[in-house]
């Protein structure tokens, strides 16, 4: 018995035996795949009369009052982009008819100056009206 041993160290634990019911399995790797693979589908949670599923990094309750609400929120934020979309539309749109306003406005103007400094069309107009 050594003098000077660690009444702390952990003793090694035994290493455990292959189980008798793995090795009736079936272990192909197609079996594997179909158990374990991509596939898994949704996960869903259930707690008392609550559930939930996990889809796009989101937890999204499905029952209860706090689905229904959850639900409610999704159709508002919906209607909230759509009608987002809409109105920058409509402000392009503004902003276009102000622009072709503005042109025709602008040659307009510059046709009335083409015609008060011609003098043809003075003479012409002074003609007609005595």
């Amino acid at each position: 018995m050594p003098l000077f041993t660690n009444k702390f160290s952990p003793k090694k634990t035994p290493l455990r035996k292959a189980s008798i019911s793995l090795a009736n399995k079936d272990l192909s790797p197609k079996r594997i795949e179909r158990e374990l693979g991509p596939d898994v589908g949704p996960i869903r949670l259930r707690l008392g009369d609550q559930e939930a599923t996990f889809d796009n990094g989101i937890w999204i309750p499905e029952s209860g009052k706090v689905g229904g609400t959850f639900k409610e929120n999704e159709k508002l934020k919906k209607e909230v982009r759509r009608l987002e979309e809409e109105n920058n539309l409509l402000k392009l749109k503004l902003e276009l008819l102000i622009d072709m306003a503005t042109v025709a406005a602008a040659e307009t103007q510059l046709q009335n100056r083409k015609i008060n400094n011609n003098p043809k069309q003075k003479s012409y107009k002074n003609r007609i009206a005595t």
